[in-house]
């Protein structure tokens, strides 16, 4: 049995021919490759491996203490996946999930690559750190202490600056990554999460208010709100950009805003406490549930979804199907 406190065992790289696989062109004829869900379970520091087309958990894989989220490296060879508690970004092959090693950091909980690919930013929510590692080399750059639980982050298109909600603090942030200093810190509501550059504005979930905000990226101004639902956790746009997804975890619905307008077009009751999503090529929508130790696969079009039973408290969640689209791929740009 897997737990909290079961032993990781690593081997080197070498040892995985996977890599070697995924970066050989596939010849003709052959097999596509195996579509796959990993599941992050935060409550028993497991990854739950599910076969998306018999919905099956295929493997559990051990991590040391509390996956949260992931990023995936710029040349899509290598998926981190951000272990905060055990203070380690742990790499599996995006493709098939095969272990990759591990490098050690701090308290890495929110990660993400600035879109130009140069830096690899982190948020250090447990010790209350923003990191700027050199994509490259895994060198830390700069460290910020600009609020108390830095959550959810984005960037401006141009990368140069980056926004960061801050829990605690009740504050979004803003960093020049240019001059590598901080911007402004502005009030945004009460317990700020996700964050999401959209038409030009910052749009930020607040869990305490719940609903979202729409934000100046300039100065930090809110500019308008949206009633969602409470708990308001996560946002994310659709990969045909016509509808943008709010998590509403304490209210257990996800809902389906206009991305020009805001409103809400439909609220679909997910019990469970939904968090984050990953959206498959058949349009289905793929649900952690952070308060059920499941992930549910809703069919927007009807409102109908099913579940799988995977660890406690699952959190983030990457699909291989991703690996198929082009340009930036990132959690919250699906």
């Amino acid at each position: 049995m897997i737990t909290r406190r079961t032993a990781v065992s690593l081997l080197p790289l070498a040892l995985f021919p996977a890599q070697a696989l995924a970066d050989t062109p596939m010849p003709p004829g052959a097999a596509a490759p195996q579509q796959l869900a990993m599941v992050m379970n935060s409550g028993e520091a497991t990854i739950s491996v599910i076969d998306m087309t018999t919905k099956q958990v295929i493997n559990t894989l051990p991590m040391l203490r509390e996956p949260s989220h992931w990023a995936l490296t710029p040349d899509r060879k290598k998926l981190y996946v951000s272990d905060a508690s055990g203070n380690a970004l742990f790499i599996f092959d995006p493709l098939t999930a095969a272990p990759m090693g591990h490098i050690r950091i701090a308290d890495p909980y929110q990660l993400a690559y600035t879109p130009d690919q140069k830096y690899l930013v982190v948020n250090a929510l447990r010790l209350d750190y923003v990191d700027i590692y050199d994509a490259t080399n895994m060198q830390l750059v700069k460290r910020f202490k600009s609020g108390k639980f830095p959550s959810h982050m984005d960037f401006s298109p141009d990368s140069r600056f980056s926004f960061h909600s801050m829990q605690k603090s009740n504050t979004l942030v803003s960093i020049d990554l240019a001059t590598m200093t901080e911007r402004w810190s502005v009030p945004i509501g009460k317990t700020p999460a996700g964050v999401l550059w959209h038409n030009g504005k910052l749009l930020i979930c607040i869990m305490g208010e719940n609903g979202i905000v729409e934000a100046d990226p300039l100065t930090g101004e809110i500019t308008r709100r949206q009633a969602t639902g409470e708990g308001a956790h996560n946002i994310f746009l659709s990969t045909d950009r016509s509808t943008l997804y709010v998590s509403n975890r304490v209210g257990s619905t996800l809902s389906a805003l206009d991305p020009v307008s805001l409103e809400v077009k439909r609220d679909y009751p997910i019990p469970g406490g939904p968090d984050d999503i990953g959206i498959a090529p058949d349009g289905k929508i793929w649900i952690a549930l952070r308060f059920n130790e499941a992930v549910a696969i809703l069919d927007p079009d009807t409102g109908n979804f099913d579940t799988i039973t995977v660890g406690r408290s699952p959190h983030g969640i990457f699909l291989n199907t991703e690996m198929q689209k082009t340009g930036e791929l990132t959690a919250e740009r699906l």
